[in-house]
């Protein structure tokens, strides 16, 4: 859209390209008449705060005027306020039409969309772990009206974990807590909730859109034996990587801003994201956001491997650990060990002929193998005679490649009447076959989503519940 309309007249600071959205959500969209002079705009609009420019937008060749105007105020607080008020509403008695107002999307964000008012409203907060709801309420409640407070706890312990939200009923109120609240809050506009993260868990995965890395290949991330090798033998050699704390937590900072779905992207190369959020800094118009990962490991190969990632091309990422309290040489050892089981893993697959003896345990064929997981597995189970009838399928998806066939019937033969489990030759998929449907549906209920040995699995129905014949399937 061209906005090198006529602008401000008449004196005072004018915002150059790179500040018309500093601050964030500081200029306004305006739908109004094509007769509308900038001089109601101003003479309407300045009471509301500081304007620091208008920008008619005209038509190149005639130079009339689109209908569509600007305004950039010195503070978001000032722009919401005037939206609130001005949207619906009539400059002169001579117009016949109300005008429309919105908040004007960043200039760097690829939608052209305008910023919806559930956008302005949340403001997510850093606090004090003692700070109960009602002391949050209470801190905030002097900026406006409150429409919910929430804490966010470990889900284990229940503990808070210093960070909050409050929702608030208008966006200018949002917007004078993040302006006037003390600093240390650190008080920024809260991504709108993902939805996909309220449905379930086997949605969650099957819905996520895994195209928006646009050209970058995925495959390259994964050579966990050699190059991840390298790069972890550099960690103990660099003074400051070995004083840093760790965790599986990560802060994302970009100069570009990035939506919740194109992070998730990035950080979803590495198996065992838990997951991630957004965050706006009003102060500037940068990209912040915080992924969480399932284990240390992951979050340790995320780190030295996206820090830096440039995405989109020419922009480079900056991703650090937020120390989270926990014990690092703990950590560290968690990490070797998962790491030393994926790499195990990888070989395996790699060299088909091994899989019959290389075991952790020593070179014995009779030793079960090891399977390193958070996951709270059930014991082994016999399983059931060949000829059984098959009850039900479950397809298997393997990301980044598939686990060892003598890993799997271990974990798949758990749950009880496994009749078989196969790979598809070439392919990171495989099958299950059971003779009760009960069973089938815990392994799904256990394994859907989760990282075994380094690899994470979806388990979900092959084809609709139906009796299969006596006949034993081909397994390609």
């Amino acid at each position: 859209m061209d906005e090198a309309g006529s602008c401000a007249s008449g004196g005072g600071f004018r915002p150059g390209v790179d500040s018309l959205d500093e601050p964030p959500n500081s200029r306004i969209f305006l739908v109004i008449s094509k007769y509308t002079p900038e001089s109601v705009l101003r003479e309407r609009f300045s009471p509301f705060g500081e304007i620091q420019d208008i920008w008619v937008v005209r038509d190149k060749h005639t130079k009339e005027s689109k209908g569509i105007a600007f305004v950039k105020f010195a503070r978001s607080s000032q722009a919401c306020r005037a939206m609130e008020e001005m949207h619906g509403q009539c400059l002169s008695p001579s117009d016949t039409k109300p005008i429309k107002v919105f908040i004007a999307q960043s200039r760097s964000s690829g939608s052209h969309r305008d910023v919806e008012d559930e956008e302005l409203t949340r403001i997510f907060v850093m606090i004090p772990k003692s700070y109960t709801e009602e002391d949050l309420r209470e801190k905030f409640k002097v900026y406006g009206d409150i429409e919910y407070c929430s804490i966010i706890k470990n889900k284990v312990t229940g503990e808070s974990k210093g960070l909050g939200y409050v929702r608030y009923l208008k966006p200018s109120q949002a917007a004078q807590a993040i302006e006037n609240c003390d600093r240390s809050f650190r008080a920024i506009l809260a991504e709108p909730k993902n939805k996909a993260s309220e449905s379930s868990e086997q949605d969650y995965y099957s819905n996520m859109r895994q195209e928006t890395l646009g050209h970058e290949p995925r495959v390259n991330m994964f050579p966990f034996v050699g190059e991840q090798q390298s790069e972890f033998s550099s960690f103990d050699k660099n003074d400051n990587r070995g004083q840093e704390s760790i965790s599986k937590r990560l802060s994302v900072v970009s100069r570009v801003p990035f939506t919740e779905e194109q992070l998730f992207s990035i950080f979803d190369i590495v198996p065992g994201l838990e997951y991630c959020e957004v965050q706006r800094d009003p102060y500037s118009n940068y990209g912040h956001g915080v992924v969480q990962y399932f284990n240390v490991a992951s979050a340790i190969y995320a780190k030295y491997k996206l820090h830096g990632f440039q995405y989109p091309p020419g922009n480079r990422i900056g991703v650090s650990f937020i120390d989270d309290g926990s014990n690092a040489s703990d950590l560290l050892r968690k990490m070797a060990t998962q790491m030393v089981a994926a790499q195990l893993a990888s070989m395996v697959w790699n060299n088909p002929s091994q899989q019959q003896f290389l075991q952790f345990g020593g070179s014995s064929g009779s030793q079960l193998p090891q399977i390193q997981t958070d996951v709270v597995l059930p014991s082994c189970k016999k399983k059931a005679p060949p000829e059984t009838p098959v009850k039900e399928r479950l397809f298997i998806v393997f990301n980044p490649h598939p686990l060892p066939l003598d890993v799997l019937e271990d974990i798949f033969c758990r749950f009880g009447n496994l009749i078989e489990v196969y790979l598809v030759s070439g392919k990171n998929v495989g099958y299950a076959k059971y003779a009760d449907r009960v069973s089938a549906n815990d392994a799904i209920t256990t394994l859907h989503g989760k990282i075994l040995n380094g690899v994470r699995l979806k388990v979900m129905l092959a084809d609709s519940p139906r009796e299969e014949s006596n006949k034993r399937q081909r397994t390609y």
